[in-house]
């Protein structure tokens, strides 16, 4: 049975054609991508404001296979197809209707190949109704003990006007519980990258720059020394704030 890393890069042409679709129109620009270690265990955490944009993003600048955390909803196609048409429709209001209508065809291939392949890839479903999301996080630690090289985007896809930063949803406890247990029950030290993700949130094939910050990676380990709560809870926060920070400093150029 072909591994993951070998079913990426036997669909790697059928990606880039998606991903140069998604990014229509955009440059991206990146800064700190030495951060990213090029082997063993890591998360990549980002805000996620730009819908299918983000991934993309990501998935073009990693040196190295990286494996998403992904809604449910894209592993079926009627659920990916409302998505899709939900997303249009409000970025584009009247017209999102209309480009949902012309884009049919092309919509209806890409919705075929990746609800039917998506976990070909790897991609780890997230069911965004279970607040435990127990299945996800045990795929999560079991892919680490892989060493593979995992991404999670914080938020809906969407900018957020009624967050603090709209642009950076509040942070789950996902992430920092998984780097806790793995480090408690087992020794393993998981870095954390932050990244922030600048330039998705604008439509779909409006030219434009996307930029990318990228910090150092934290460790649970610099957090511990309360209950398991308590220090999940506080390396939330530091990784929130970490990707807060990184996106401030894009905004101020």
């Amino acid at each position: 049975m072909p591994t993951y890393e070998e079913e990426l890069r036997r669909f790697k042409p059928q990606i880039d054609r998606i991903v140069g679709g998604a990014l229509f129109g955009k440059r991206i620009v990146t800064r700190g991508l030495g951060h990213i270690p090029l082997t063993g265990p890591v998360i990549l955490l980002s805000n996620h404001c730009g819908a299918i944009k983000d991934p993309s993003v990501v998935y073009r600048i990693a040196p190295r296979p990286v494996f998403f955390n992904a809604n449910r909803m894209l592993f079926n196609r009627v659920e990916l197809d409302f998505l899709i048409r939900k997303h249009l429709r409000r970025h584009l209001r009247r017209f999102g209707s209309a480009l949902d209508f012309l884009l049919g065809p092309a919509k209806a291939l890409f919705v075929r190949f990746a609800a039917t392949n998506i976990a070909r890839f790897g991609t780890i479903p997230v069911d965004m109704y279970d607040q435990s999301k127990r299945a996800a996080v045990e795929s999560f630690m079991a892919y680490l003990r892989e060493g593979k090289a995992l991404v999670s985007m914080q938020g809906r896809g969407r900018v957020h006007p009624e967050e603090r930063n709209p642009y950076v949803k509040t942070f789950g406890r996902g992430v920092p519980y998984v780097a806790y247990r793995l480090k408690v029950e087992e020794r393993r030290d998981i870095p954390i990258v932050p990244i922030a993700i600048f330039g998705t949130q604008r439509p779909w094939g409006i030219p434009g720059r996307i930029q990318v910050n990228i910090g150092p990676p934290l460790l649970v380990e610099d957090y511990l020394g309360g209950t398991a709560d308590e220090v999940v809870e506080l390396f939330r926060r530091a990784l929130q704030s970490a990707v807060e920070k990184l996106l401030l400093e894009i905004i101020r150029g």
